[in-house]
């Protein structure tokens, strides 16, 4: 099982579709909201994300932006 962690804010669309995707697909993830833990903000631009939702999992490539193509090879 990948370790997958899933980058929030509040009111963002985007970020609602990617949990209910992982949610209903029973794909097992830590969630961090922005809004809730501002520290997260500075780890994300580092990496070079401007927006979120942002997901990172072991073996693949973080990405942003609700992608159903990538969030299915978790699965």
């Amino acid at each position: 099982m990948k370790n997958i962690t899933l980058f929030t804010k509040n009111g963002c669309p985007q970020c609602r579709m990617t949990r209910n995707f992982l949610e209903s697909h029973n794909i097992p993830f830590t969630e961090h909201n922005i809004n809730k833990e501002p520290e997260c903000v500075d780890y994300l631009k580092a990496q070079g994300f401007q927006a979120v939702p942002v997901v990172e999992a072991e073996g693949m490539s973080a990405f942003s932006g609700f992608r159903p193509d990538a969030l299915s090879k978790l699965a």
